[in-house]
């Protein structure tokens, strides 16, 4: 009868036994025989689906067996099945069982089955995709073992060695990207061997192959052979950069999006080994190429050879090359590029001093480009004027810097707020490398120019100005009068609601430096009469930054401020009582030990009362001020507060009195103990 069945029914009968036999159990035992007289031909069948499906249906119950030896002998049953019968076949089945979320048992077993498998069939399996896949297993591996296993590799070294001589397409690209990983894990005194032997393939396949994968992998080996210890920079300058640069270094390649970063980085990688000159004097010609997008990608490496390994190789041959380069690329810009700019900030200063000869060149063009009809290319012009400030500072140039500095100061009217931003920046850059009272033109002058300025609501413009207002305030407040000063804390104020961080920063460091030098308190102290809440909570933020700055100085102040804070730390609004919280706190610590005790006494007890808030900012702020009077009255004192309310009855009162007498005994543990 069974010599009757179909393919499809022999399939489905050894299934429905399998069935069969997994319900029955011990009670299928009297009939065994009579179920393998018909199973056992099928062992036997032509047809070895229907021999594979019953020898995983034999096997399948010890994949996820409890016991280890059982499995393990199960995966060596499975490679045989595998080598029999052809990897390709069991490969949806092991799939299956390697995702298993039932057992974990059954997805080392998988694990376990392709060990096997790559074990018994070694590297040389007749199935090219197996071959492809062990590589890239391999690959895999080496990479996560860095820097350590290389023991582990030894039996696939030569396999692989082989391989890369005999294989191509697809399978070569998987066998170089081991030997890729692998490399690094090697003794030094081996590598220089072994990268012989694959330079000679990567050399070929530079010449040779079209295929976009190949030339990816062919370049990170190229990385990572040079990355590796053991490679002498002879050895790299002789036998691999010649062709290296001859193959990958065509304006083509700038067009590759998919390759154009991996050849940016290996050659960032090889000039670690054959230094800056070797590779900057190999492409720096190409800095005055047609192509736009590959003198970009020439920048680009060379800006970051530059910034990773410096100047100090370059000689004066390729010195004047490369600014040469630098300045022509610059120039013919059709569109404002951030890497042009990168790169001739980069270069200028790594050449330091070296670069006074070409500063009346460089400072001619960003002359020119800051008086040209492109808002874009004046913006460029005001950002590289940043960037070479302290050069041209170092050269000694500071006619140079004067002339700069009068051009930025009459194009302060720009009407785009970008260029307006990098315009103010680029002042204040010269502002700091040239001093106060050298400034072209003079602090006196441009002071005033910038507070209008700060009515702008350009994020970039108004960052920009304070930082400028700031510097101008720690440095030469004496060069600018008092009303001036008087009239930028009026429009700072505004500025301390900023929505971005950096100029609520700027802003608060500017109130700083002005109050150093400035008293400001009294103009605060008058604003603070006016019943408006907004205004009120402005002038209560700037005395906070003003104390916080002024430090031992304040103590000059403490009195003035008292009937301030009092009415602050006494209002129905929660803001102002965790402001004025937050000038108690400035107060006094500034203030300890300057004799100022009957003032923080008295502002004690209008804090004191708050440490029952509920809110994270009010409790935060009033706490703050409580460790600070523990710094200027005494712990003692603090002391004396806070036992009247330890074993209060109410939980909610011992909870807040145990927190501040935890915070107290931290900050003042032996000063408890004297007590």
């Amino acid at each position: 009868m069974e010599r009757t069945l179909e393919d499809q029914e022999h399939h489905l009968l050894v299934k429905v036994i399998d069935r069969v036999l997994y319900k029955s159990d011990d009670l299928i035992r009297p009939y065994v025989h009579k179920i393998l007289v018909v199973i056992e031909p099928l062992l036997i069948d032509e047809d070895y689906y229907v021999r594979l499906a019953h020898m995983i249906s034999t096997m399948r119950p010890d994949i996820d067996h409890a016991d280890e030896y059982v499995r393990n002998t199960t995966a060596r049953a499975f490679s045989v099945v595998a080598s029999a019968l052809g990897i390709p076949s069991l490969l949806p089945f092991l799939k299956a069982v390697c995702k298993s979320k039932k057992s974990w048992q059954a997805r080392h077993t998988g694990i376990r089955i392709v060990q096997q498998i790559a074990i018994m069939m070694g590297c040389a399996d007749e199935q090219t995709k197996v071959r492809t896949m062990i590589a890239l297993a391999l690959a895999a591996f080496a990479e996560a073992a860095a820097p350590y296993g290389i023991e582990s590799f030894d039996n696939v070294l030569k396999p692989l060695w082989v391989g890369i001589r005999l294989h191509r397409g697809k399978s070569l690209a998987a066998f170089l990207k081991a030997i890729g990983f692998i490399l690094p894990l090697m003794d030094p005194e081996y590598v220089q061997y072994y990268i012989k032997e694959v330079t000679i393939i990567l050399i070929r396949e530079f010449q040779t192959s079209d295929d976009e994968e190949m030339k990816k992998i062919v370049l990170k080996v190229v990385q990572q052979c040079a990355a590796t210890e053991g490679v002498t920079p002879q050895y790299i300058k002789q036998d691999i950069l010649p062709d290296f640069f001859k193959a990958f270094w065509v304006r083509r390649m700038a067009l590759d999006r998919r390759n154009y970063r991996q050849v940016v980085e290996t050659t960032v990688e090889l000039a670690q080994k054959a230094g800056v000159a070797g590779i900057v004097g190999r492409i720096v010609n190409d800095l005055k190429g047609e192509a736009k997008p590959y003198r970009k990608m020439v920048m680009e490496t060379i800006t970051k050879v530059v910034a990773s390994l410096g100047a100090s190789d370059i000689d004066e041959r390729l010195e004047v090359r490369l600014v040469d380069g630098i300045i022509y690329a610059f120039q013919e810009q059709t569109t404002e590029d951030q890497v042009m700019l990168d790169g001739f900030g980069t270069v200028v200063n790594a050449l330091g001093i070296r670069v006074k000869p070409y500063l009346t060149q460089i400072v001619s063009t960003i002359l020119w480009r800051l008086n040209n009809k492109s808002a874009k290319v004046r913006q460029q012009a005001a950002d590289l004027t940043t960037r070479l400030a302290v050069v041209i500072k170092q050269c000694g140039e500071d006619q140079l810097l004067s002339k700069l500095g009068l051009v930025l100061f009459e194009q302060l009217g720009e009407e785009y707020p970008d260029t307006l931003g990098s315009i103010i920046a680029a002042e204040g850059a010269i502002v700091n490398v040239v001093g106060m009272t050298q400034m072209n033109p003079p602090v006196k002058d441009l002071l005033p120019r910038m507070t209008p300025i700060l009515r702008n609501r350009h994020e970039k413009v108004q960052e920009a100005t304070i930082n400028l207002i700031g510097h101008i305030a720690d440095r030469g407040a004496e060069f600018v009068p008092a009303r001036e000063w008087m009239r930028i804390c009026c429009e700072l104020l505004d500025l301390l609601k900023a929505h971005k961080k950096g100029i609520r920063r700027a802003a608060v460091n500017s109130f700083g430096y002005i109050a150093k030098t400035f008293t400001c308190i009294p103009a605060i102290l008058n604003e603070y009469r006016t019943a408006e809440l907004n205004v009120r909570t402005g002038c209560l933020k700037a005395l906070s930054f003003v104390f916080e700055y002024v430090g031992p100085q304040s103590a000059y102040y403490a009195d003035c401020v008292v009937t301030m804070l009092e009415d602050a730390l006494t209002d129905r609004d929660l803001v102002h009582r965790q402001t004025a919280s937050t000038i108690v706190k400035h107060l006094a610590l500034g203030v300890a030990g300057l004799g100022c005790k009957d003032s923080m006494f008295h502002l004690m007890n209008l804090v004191w009362p708050n440490c029952f808030e509920t809110s994270p900012h009010v409790i935060g702020a009033v706490i703050e001020a409580i460790e600070a009077m523990r710094v200027t009255l005494g712990p003692g004192v603090l002391l004396n507060y806070t036992l009247q309310g330890l074993f209060h009855p109410a939980r909610k009162v011992r909870e807040v009195y145990w927190r501040i007498y935890n915070l107290l005994y931290l900050g003042a543990a032996d000063a408890q103990q004297q007590n």
